[in-house]
């Protein structure tokens, strides 16, 4: 198949999830399919990553958008106008117009969107699209707006009101939607019921995978959360780890260590003075330091409250035996059961509580560390994932062409 795929990222390195998510895919895709992407960037030094990508992509084509999201003319237009600020700070004028023309002089099979906010890039078109969201984007704002002052809710419940309404029109504009688990494709169909998306689940990196399930001292744990801390999500989960639950441990396990890593960690999380508290800034390139931190970490705390979308570092941390205590909305949409593949917790005194139980209990450790490894392996490797890709590309094609 000829495939035009659209991201509003450059997809290396793979460091956040959707990189992460689309260079797996461009991966295993590129063994049978031409693929054409055009990517949005900001930074002029992002442009130097292309090159990693050359072997996957027969073309690749990079548009800029606005380096910086709060410049006034688009806080202005997302103010003054119907668009929601997630569409105006991701619009590039030079990727509508690459899109266009390079739907005029090719013939392609199927157009692939990865996010809502790419969609408007592309012009009235034959061609099928399949948009895939990550996540549901409206709701991830309003789980943040709900706990901020009233006089910062209102300009902000506006414009989500707005990115609902555009989040449901590129839904019904795309032949085909997909949600990477049953829980969002649930809500997409509450939300707009003639839709009715398929799951293209997220999965965990190759090079993530042990060879052997690793042995653990747990007299002497490492905790760790790691994430990509432009993302609020994790802001708030981290902070949460710190402030709520760590006082808490800290009295029952003096001798554990709490690592939190990630990009833009020391931007975003307070400064601790507490000597087993190390926070650790990720550069975008940092993968060796990444895989080293999975396997040498005890536990993987993940204390997360944003919705949607699965986690990627949920899927990590499974595939290196590292087993994991989570919230329900952390391990959302994977067929995790607790007890079984994770441990959930949902308050500061039940995360303690699940992870001294786990600590003192070797059998269970080992238990979750086996139950969670196999169902990654079995459910959440991107070659499988890219497989059920194709067979959706090809269910368009053939939607299209009979209608």
């Amino acid at each position: 198949m000829n495939i035009l795929m659209l991201t509003p990222y450059l997809p290396y390195p793979p460091a956040s999830g959707g990189q992460i998510r689309t260079h797996y895919l461009l991966k295993y895709l590129a063994r049978n399919h031409s693929i054409t992407l055009v990517a949005l960037y900001k930074d002029e030094k992002e442009k130097q990553y292309a090159k990693h990508l050359s072997s996957y992509c027969s073309e690749i084509h990079l548009c800029k958008r606005a380096s910086k999201p709060w410049k006034p003319s688009i806080i202005a237009k997302a103010a003054f106008t119907n668009q929601p600020f997630l569409i105006v700070r991701n619009y590039s004028k030079e990727a509508a117009e690459k899109i266009k023309t390079l739907l005029q002089e090719r013939t392609f099979d199927v157009i692939h969107a990865e996010t809502f906010y790419i969609m408007p890039h592309i012009p009235k078109t034959s061609t099928p699209i399949l948009l895939v969201e990550q996540t549901i984007e409206y709701k991830v704002y309003q789980h943040f707006t709900s706990s901020l002052p009233s006089f910062l809710r209102l300009p902000l419940h506006i414009d989500i009101i707005k990115l609902k309404h555009w989040e449901k029109y590129y839904w019904k504009k795309a032949d085909l939607v997909a949600t990477v688990s049953e829980f969002d494709k649930n809500e997409i169909k509450r939300l707009a019921p003639s839709i009715e998306p398929v799951v293209i689940p997220n999965g965990a990196g190759d090079e993530m995978f042990v060879k052997d399930l690793p042995e653990k001292i747990l007299s002497k744990p490492k905790l760790l959360f790691l994430g990509n801390f432009f993302w609020l999500q994790n802001v708030e989960a981290a902070t949460y780890l710190i402030e709520s639950i760590y006082p808490l441990l800290n009295d029952q396990i003096p001798n554990m260590e709490v690592i939190i890593a990630g990009q833009n960690a020391e931007g975003k999380i307070p400064k601790s003075h507490k000597k087993n508290i190390k926070i650790i800034d990720l550069d975008p390139g940092d993968a060796q330091i990444v895989k080293k931190l999975y396997r040498s970490a005890t536990l993987f705390i993940a204390p997360i409250f944003g919705p949607g979308g699965t986690r990627l570092k949920i899927l990590a941390s499974m595939a290196s035996g590292l087993p994991i205590v989570s919230t329900n909305v952390g391990v959302q949409g994977l067929g995790i059961i607790d007890g079984e593949h994770a441990v959930i917790a949902q308050t500061p005194e039940e995360f303690v509580s699940q992870i001294q139980k786990i600590l003192s209990d070797p059998q269970l450790y080992k238990k979750i560390q086996k139950n969670a490894f196999d169902l990654v392996s079995e459910k959440f490797s991107w070659e499988s994932i890219a497989k059920k890709l194709e067979n959706v590309y090809r269910h368009i094609i053939r939607k299209t062409i009979s209608n």
